[in-house]
């Protein structure tokens, strides 16, 4: 029984990841910007394309307890 819970949350957990990983794809500003390959032009801009992409690290009582990167 343990193992089928352990399976269950595992997959749901990964739907979890891949939905939020998608969400946050399709939000991008980045997907958006004609000349995406080149840099932004003024301050603001650079802020705005680089939003999407700044990574939340946990703190250190979540990192203590074990959480990662989200």
């Amino acid at each position: 029984m343990r193992s089928i819970v352990r399976t269950v949350r595992a997959v749901v957990t990964e739907c979890n990841d891949a939905t939020r990983r998608l969400t946050e794809a399709v939000a991008d500003p980045e997907r958006y910007v004609i000349e995406h390959d080149q840099a932004p032009d003024t301050y603001q801009m650079f802020l705005i394309r680089s939003a999407a992409t700044l990574i939340h690290e946990p703190s250190a009582l979540g990192r203590s307890l074990g959480l990662t990167v989200r």
